[in-house]
């Protein structure tokens, strides 16, 4: 950050999204000591927050929704949290958060007492107005709460307009005009939250950093993501927001990285790999490269396979000992997990399956007929949803958060299932190439 813009700046984090104690999302994720990595990685990615503020010497916290994640009833999330609330407002330093979703369904929110420096906005508009001393503009910070989990209209016409002579910071949680994987809530235009007037616009929903700076760089929008990712569908580095506003106006953004495990898919191109010794090889180039493009402390890797390869059978018949292997050269490098193999890889042409062969009427019969009949699909559908049922109300996502994402889902389990079925009986059929 310039220093000529530190020194008289309001300066302040912005975060949101941080989901806390968010469970578990991946029935990949059995190896006991990785659970509980990533169990505890949202917890620490919040501590590391706090750390930064204080570091920092920052004059607030922004939180802009979903702190929790959903109907959460452990006093332990509550505590963690008064704790590091409590070591923020003993810096000196203040926090302003919103209700997201997530949070408008938490029992914690609503019994949880807050630390004096803790400003939790409620169900109507309202600002805070900061007076910043001599010679300094004001800044107010107006906020907005979920009342109730769902909100289908836009909360933007609800917040007062922009204060004169006063830098004005908006906090909303939204999905804006939409994003994939993300459901609408309180929606609304980069266009209409410019013409408010506001300084800055601290947003939250949409786990995807985003930037918008105005003419001058005099405004900004930013949705700052989510500071730790949770499964695989929430790879890459996670960061907050680090914001500097001039009394003049101008804005400086900082992206500070917060991830304390890295989810990231890794591949491996097994293209003619002949023998299991290159291909271990190959796994450890490829992981050795992802570890040392990561900043994270740790980080969690799905190895996805591709490519012609004499090995293709064996590589679905020993998957388990793919793993193992792959999990032994993660631990040479140091802080790198394994949390799933996706195989992808064929016979070369010349080694596969003979039209004359059994196993390639099986195969056609399969592609055809089986995995696309209304039938098949049906019964897998009855399956999974028995096995939902069984499960707790957090984790039942697992097979997606709707029908066309459940469908699809499903749809890549029985890809997946029939190919391994088809090596293992290629492997038996004695034409493997091992």
């Amino acid at each position: 950050m310039p220093e000529d813009l530190s020194i008289a700046a309001f300066r302040f984090i912005h975060t949101a999204d941080i989901h806390l104690d968010s469970p578990l999302r991946s029935l990949a994720l059995r190896n006991p000591e990785l659970a509980d990595l990533i169990g505890t990685a949202t917890r620490q990615a919040f501590s590391g927050i706090i750390d930064l503020c204080i570091d920092e010497a920052v004059d607030a916290l922004l939180i802009a929704g979903d702190l929790y994640d959903g109907d959460q009833t452990s006093m332990k999330t509550a505590r963690f949290l008064s704790g590091e609330l409590e070591r923020l407002a003993g810096a000196g330093i203040s926090a302003y958060i919103i209700r997201g979703n997530h949070d408008a369904l938490s029992r914690i929110t609503r019994e949880l007492v807050l630390p004096d420096r803790v400003k939790l906005f409620g169900g109507r508009p309202e600002h805070v107005l900061i007076d910043r001393g001599a010679g300094e503009r004001p800044v107010a910070i107006h906020g907005l709460s979920f009342a109730q989990p769902t909100a289908p209209e836009s909360l933007l016409p609800k917040y007062r307009p922009a204060i004169a002579d006063t830098i004005n910071i908006g906090m909303l949680h939204t999905s804006l005009g939409g994003a994939e994987g993300h459901d609408v809530y309180a929606p609304c235009s980069l266009a209409e939250l410019q013409a408010t007037g506001f300084d800055y616009w601290a947003l939250g929903h949409i786990h995807k950093r985003s930037a918008t700076e105005g003419p001058g760089s005099k405004s900004a929008i930013v949705m700052p993501g989510m500071p730790q990712g949770r499964d695989i569908n929430e790879a890459g580095p996670k960061s907050v927001t680090l914001v500097a506003i001039a009394d003049d106006g101008a804005i400086s953004l900082e992206e500070r990285r917060t991830s304390r495990a890295e989810f990231a898919r890794v591949a491996v191109n097994a293209e003619a790999i002949a023998e299991w010794p290159d291909l271990a090889s190959a796994v450890t180039a490829a992981l050795a490269a992802a570890r040392a493009a990561s900043a994270a402390p740790e980080l969690v890797v799905r190895l996805a396979f591709s490519g012609a390869t004499p090995l293709a059978w064996r590589m679905r018949r020993d998957a388990d000992l793919l793993l193992a292997e792959a999990e032994e050269r993660a631990a040479r490098i140091g802080r790198v997990w394994i949390e799933k193999l996706e195989i992808d890889c064929a016979p070369p042409r010349a080694e596969a399956v003979s039209a004359t062969d059994p196993l390639h009427e099986l195969r056609a019969l399969i592609d055809s007929t089986i995995l696309g009949s209304d039938g098949y699909n049906a019964a897998l559908a009855g399956i999974a949803e028995s096995l939902q049922a069984q499960l707790p109300p957090d984790l039942r996502d697992l097979f997606g958060a709707d029908e066309a994402g459940t469908r699809a889902l499903l749809s890549e389990i029985a890809r997946e299932g029939a190919a391994d079925v088809l090596s293992r009986l290629q492997a038996g059929s004695g034409s493997e190439t091992a």
